[in-house]
């Protein structure tokens, strides 16, 4: 079992004071966004006998199990990290495997550096991901129905957004939902601008159900992301509760901490709040245009004490202990890697104590036991 040392990644969006508060260490001043626990290349956790990627590379069935190789191949298959969102991350999809490979085989052979600001497509892995609420915690997920959409347009009293709410009435819905999207981000820039402007003064004027959309448009002016984020569902999910993001959902995360899971994958499409590429066409052949609704997920527990987030991949799966003062220790064994982190309390893993924000990596089969009182969320693979 390997304590594991974690890159905190500084990127804008990050709040300055939750991973800060969770670690009970001073803030720097300086946004702290993400804290990455896993094998991949970007930034990899650190132990005694090396980076993730070294140790796993140099044993990868006595580190990841022969069955976890021989379905996801000799590299952990899974990236954990804590985010938290001081400010709105880009509005954004995923693609499905298939479209992955695809994109990612097209522009190697166009020759597109994998480093270029306007490259798609980083690796062939898809990225499905699930974000789990340590605080409230409030994100985009999914388009709304058009109808409700058109109200919610409507009701800024913006003449510029007549014509996106007529599109929205029409059917069928998909069309719609595609037909406004498009015309949204392929609008003329300084047009698109005064028109969020002008939504943007009636969102603060409103508050209520619009308050949400003024901190975006807050954050990002004039950007035509702030009308596509109208498109979907707003979402507040109280501690403990999740969402899963398959492939082809737009969704953004917009405030708060929270635990996220994701495959091992950069593949990222943007919809807008952002200053980088957004390729329109290409994200309009990845984006799944049905309203659905975003399905907040809650853990479901086993005899044991586990709470287990369900979902439909099998790159990780991802749990949660919530161990009471004086109960007694749970066996973590298992024949796939795991790891596991602390989020509250002081959790005792084998000889390990960890308190939150401290994370251990698990190695396939190794003897795994978790004791204490607090909280701690584990993360694995199926196979």
């Amino acid at each position: 079992m390997d304590r594991l040392d974690n890159t905190i990644r500084p990127y804008a969006w990050g709040s300055t004071t939750a991973i800060p508060e969770l670690l009970g260490v001073a803030p720097s001043g300086e946004p702290q966004a993400e804290m990455w626990m896993g094998a991949h290349p970007g930034a990899p956790s650190r132990t005694a006998r090396g980076t993730l990627v070294e140790v796993i590379g140099a044993d990868p069935e006595g580190e990841l199990g022969a069955a976890a190789v021989a379905k996801f191949g000799p590299r952990l298959p899974f990236l954990l990290k804590i985010l938290a969102a001081g400010a709105p991350l880009s509005l954004q999809v995923h693609p499905n495997l298939a479209q992955a490979k695809e994109g990612y085989e097209d522009e190697e052979r166009r020759g597109i550096p994998v480093d270029a600001g306007h490259r798609n497509y980083k690796d062939a892995n898809h990225k499905p991901e699930l974000i789990c609420a340590l605080t409230e915690f409030d994100g985009l997920c999914g388009f709304r129905d058009p109808d409700q959409a058109a109200e919610l347009l409507a009701g800024l009293g913006v003449d510029s957004l007549k014509p996106y709410v007529d599109l929205l009435h029409a059917h069928p819905e998909d069309a719609a939902l595609r037909e406004v999207l498009t015309a949204v981000l392929s609008a003329d820039p300084e047009d698109m601008a005064r028109t969020v402007t002008e939504a943007t003064a009636a969102c603060a004027r409103l508050g209520g159900e619009y308050a949400p959309y003024a901190d975006i448009a807050h954050h990002y002016p004039g950007d035509p992301g702030v009308i596509a984020a109208m498109l979907l569902n707003f979402v507040r999910l109280q501690p403990g509760e999740a969402l899963f993001l398959g492939a082809g959902i737009p969704h953004a995360y917009l405030s708060g901490l929270g635990v996220e899971i994701m495959a091992n994958s950069d593949n990222v499409l943007r919809c807008g709040l952002t200053p980088k590429h957004v390729d329109v066409p290409e994200l309009l052949r990845i984006v799944r245009f049905e309203a659905a609704d975003p399905g907040v997920l809650r853990p479901e527990a086993s005899p044991d004490g586990e709470e287990v987030y369900e979902t439909p991949i099998d790159e990780f799966r991802l749990s949660r202990y919530v161990l009471p003062e004086g109960g007694a220790a749970h066996d973590l064994t298992r024949a796939t890697p795991q790891i596991l982190l602390c989020t509250a309390g002081s959790i005792r893993s084998g000889e390990r104590e960890l308190s939150p924000g401290q994370s251990v990596f698990v190695p396939a089969g190794e003897k795994a036991e978790v004791s204490g009182s607090g909280t701690v969320f584990r993360a694995t693979v199926i196979v």
